[in-house]
């Protein structure tokens, strides 16, 4: 059995402005640097693999947290939202002809204009988990994490979703073959000492 241990990257001008990242490759602002900057990773997960989106707001995240180099995969950037990138959720929700939907109406074939679908992002994760070989941490962006969790979780993006994504926690999945299982829940980055 391997652990693997997810973790948002930090916030970034477009996060806080409500804007669709996607592909896009937003710095961490000020405020999410000196954050993340003041936390590390909790025991049990410092000898970890450690992954990254190659992303600059997922690396740098996993370099202020551990103080190390991750690997970088492009299985884990961020999913492509097409012509929504760089738009604002609350537009695209107002405009009828956007064709937008909340996540949990999607199911796994939904896919926004020019962008991928659930199934499609969990395409490509799939053969990188296979990979992994021992506990790893990867710091990633929340569609990764919903891909991930909604396996673990048995979710279809047909109603509500089983699990709420937040900052500064660790979302673990054990892996057993081709079986995940979910922890109940999130664990908390910790303070760094003084």
């Amino acid at each position: 059995m391997i652990r693997l241990a997810l973790l948002r990257h930090g916030h970034t001008a477009w996060n806080r402005a409500g804007r669709i990242q996607g592909r896009s490759d937003i710095p961490l602002d000020a405020a999410a640097r000196a954050e993340l900057a003041a936390q590390c990773l909790p025991e049990g997960w410092h000898g970890a693999d450690l992954w990254s989106s190659p992303l600059l707001r997922a690396a740098e995240t996993a370099r202020l947290v551990t103080d190390q180099e991750p690997q970088t995969t492009e299985a884990l950037i961020e999913m492509n939202w097409g012509e929504w990138e760089g738009q604002h959720g609350i537009a695209l929700r107002a405009d009828p002809t956007s064709g937008f939907r909340d996540i949990e109406h999607w199911g796994w074939d939904y896919r926004p204009p020019g962008g991928e679908s659930p199934a499609e992002v969990w395409a490509r994760i799939a053969p990188w988990m296979a990979t992994l070989t021992r506990d790893t941490v990867a710091v990633c962006h929340i569609g990764i994490m919903r891909m991930i969790l909604a396996r673990a979780y048995g979710w279809n993006f047909d109603s509500p979703a089983p699990f709420q994504i937040k900052r500064n926690r660790l979302f673990v999945v054990e892996i057993a073959g081709d079986e995940l299982t979910p922890w109940p829940e999130p664990i908390r980055l910790l303070k760094r000492a003084p």
